[in-house]
């Protein structure tokens, strides 16, 4: 037999073993590492059940040459797969920051940009005169990261409109350095900056500061955002006689820290509005610094300021400080459900202004450096047990007594926890976004992942991460959640390749498993009605192996095993045609005596950990491993 029939043989027996039921035409190269991978899979899991299509297209892309060459530069020094990272991460299908280069160019108003994302702009509409501008959309993709500098500065008259900035984008992160700067009359409009973002870290520095005459609005500043921080430096300062408005900042966000400085400073005859910062956000930290310092004469007005927010920390400095014959209305403050409040600085060494709080309602409060003339104070509540300041001591008399409050649920989303007894055949009810949010990136073979060092240092260090960026902070949180202790029953690992997933939970659960998960997103952020359901393992208490996505430059779950469950499958129909349009798998933990009182869920459901079990849907890109069906 010469060497080309061998050959043929190896072949077709390599082809052989890969097969396996929807994966054969899916890695028709038996020698790549994705074949090697499913070949692995029937080695340890050989009852052959059906494999979830997103599980395995997350499997690695690398062709063999590529797998060999990077598997030799790990193995040899780790640290040398940054010398060739663009080729790695576009081989592997990895989540790499992009290299930005300086744009120099100078763009007029007449550009025109519908879509515009990864650049640093330098430079757009600058002294231009009495034209208007529309920029539709900067960077609403998935890891932009964008540099903005110096839109419509120096203009005369010019009335300048943007749409949209790091709208739905992952792992945002944006810096806006200059808009609308020293420019005289017009009128500017900025609609939208990093909505429903994911983990942003964001940027914002001097909007329109040095103007004359101008009217300026800013309608939504991060609203809708998750995680990350966000930082906003300069609004309106040293304007003259400018009407500007803030409409909406980082509302209905959850776990932002976000920073506000300077809004309004040593402005003259300002009028100036903000009408909503961080209402109905969850566990927000906000520090918000300078407000209308040193203005002269004009109106300030603050409407809303944390209000129905739940939990999170939060530092108000300066309100109307050094001001000369303004007026100055702070309507609401701090009527949130718990947290820590400390606010300092009210009217200090303000001459002759009309200052108005009309309702501060706060807990574990700190009041300091209060000025106790000029100001009219109508409404003060502290349920802590801090000493008041002498000025709030004199306006106690006028505290109207406030009762008990019952909290909504509005920062929890509908659907997102339910009861046990809601998996019946004709429930209707809500379901939440179950999209997948994380942005697309592969598993590493092993040969490469388990010789990539696992900190935070030497994965900045390989992938180039900045320090301080939002790929920098998303690898430490991941880092941190891995190496966090398990709690009480739990047993953990984090997955840096597929072999390392099956491993765990094979060491878990046996070999005889099926890794399930719901087929894909339909009915999300509507009502659903509930179909057949079957409880796994005949409906007993069982144990699962639940894996979640972690934020990575490649793929990394966080699987952990979770005793005291039952876990079902459920057909998802349309409430109006009652069509099955999803096979959805949920998951019930019946033992909840170990989460914190503030989790989400008894947010949503009410009582305390330990009274109730809590179910909820395994969301796209996640899976659980369960035993398998019986033959």
């Amino acid at each position: 037999m010469d060497c080309l029939q061998i050959l043929l043989l190896i072949f077709f027996f390599l082809l052989s073993a890969a097969a396996s039921p929807s994966l054969a035409d899916s890695s028709p190269n038996p020698f790549t590492p994705k074949a090697a991978l499913m070949r692995y899979w029937n080695l340890k899991i050989p009852n052959r059940s059906p494999r979830p299509p997103f599980f395995v297209s997350k499997l690695t892309p690398l062709s063999t040459p590529d797998a060999a060459k990077f598997s030799s530069l790990a193995a040899g020094d780790p640290f040398s797969l940054s010398n060739d990272l663009h080729s790695f991460c576009s081989a592997a299908n990895l989540l790499c920051n992009p290299d930005l280069l300086p744009s120099l160019a100078t763009h007029s108003l007449s550009s025109s940009f519908a879509v515009y994302e990864d650049k640093n702009f330098t430079n757009y509409g600058t002294n231009s005169a009495g034209a208007t501008s529309v920029f539709s959309n900067y960077s609403g993709f998935n890891i932009p990261f964008s540099v903005f500098r110096r839109y419509g500065r120096d203009g005369a008259g010019p009335d300048d409109d943007f749409s949209l900035y790091g709208t739905n984008g992952n792992v945002v992160g944006t810096n806006f350095t200059s808009y609308g700067g020293q420019a005289a009359g017009g009128e500017d409009n900025f609609t939208s900056y990093a909505q429903s973002s994911n983990v942003p870290i964001l940027g914002f520095n001097n909007y329109a500061t040095f103007t004359a005459g101008r009217v300026t609005g800013f309608s939504h500043y991060s609203n809708n955002a998750n995680s990350g921080d966000q930082d906003f430096s300069g609004y309106g300062k040293a304007g003259a006689g400018p009407s500007t408005a803030f409409t909406s900042y980082a509302n209905d966000s959850n776990v932002i820290k976000s920073e506000f400085a300077n809004y309004g400073k040593t402005g003259t005859g300002n009028g100036e509005t903000f009408t909503s910062y961080a209402d109905h956000g969850n566990v927000p930290e906000n520090i918000f610094r300078t407000y209308g310092t040193g203005t002269n004469g004009g109106t300030d007005q603050f409407t809303s300021y944390r209000d129905q927010s739940n939990v999170g920390d939060d530092s108000f400095s300066s309100y109307e400080k050094g001001g000369n014959d303004g007026t100055a209305n702070f309507n609401n403050y701090g009527n949130a459900n718990d947290g820590s409040d400390t606010f300092k600085g009210y009217g200090e060494g303000s001459n002759n202004d009309n200052i108005n709080f009309t309702s501060y309602f706060a807990t574990n409060t700190t009041f300091t450096s209060y000025a106790k003339t000029g100001v009219d104070f109508k409404s003060y509540h502290n349920t802590s047990a801090a000493p008041l300041s002498t000025a709030m001591e004199e306006q106690k008399e006028k505290i109207k007594a406030v009762g008990n409050r019952t909290w909504p649920s509005r920062w929890v989303e509908p659907g997102r926890f339910f009861r046990e007894s809601s998996l019946k055949k004709g429930t209707v009810m809500p379901m939440p976004d179950i999209r997948d949010r994380k942005p697309q990136r592969s598993f590493l073979p092993r040969s490469i992942a388990g010789k990539i060092p696992f900190s935070t240092a030497a994965v900045a260090r390989i992938f180039k991460l900045p320090p301080g960026s939002p790929m920098d902070k998303a690898v430490s949180s991941t880092l941190g959640d891995c190496k966090r202790v398990p709690s009480r029953g739990e047993t953990k690992q984090c997955a840096t390749s597929a072999e390392d997933m099956i491993d765990f939970a094979v060491s878990v659960l046996g070999s005889d498993i099926q890794v399930r998960a719901t087929a894909n997103t339909k009915g999300f952020n509507g009502n659903i009605l509930i179909g057949e359901v079957k409880g796994i393992d005949g409906g007993k208490v069982t144990e699962s192996v639940s894996c979640h996505q972690s934020l990575f430059p490649y793929q990394v779950y966080y699987c952990h095993s979770v005793p005291r469950v039952r876990v079902y499958e459920a057909e998802i129909l349309a409430v109006d045609t009652k069509e099955k349009i999803n096979h959805g798998i949920a998951i019930c933990h019946l033992d909840t005596s170990d989460w914190s009182p503030v989790h989400d869920a008894f947010v949503a459901l009410g009582p305390a950990p330990g009274k109730i079990e809590v179910c909820h849907w395994i969301f796209e890109g996640d899976m659980t491993w369960t035993v398998a069906d019986p033959s």
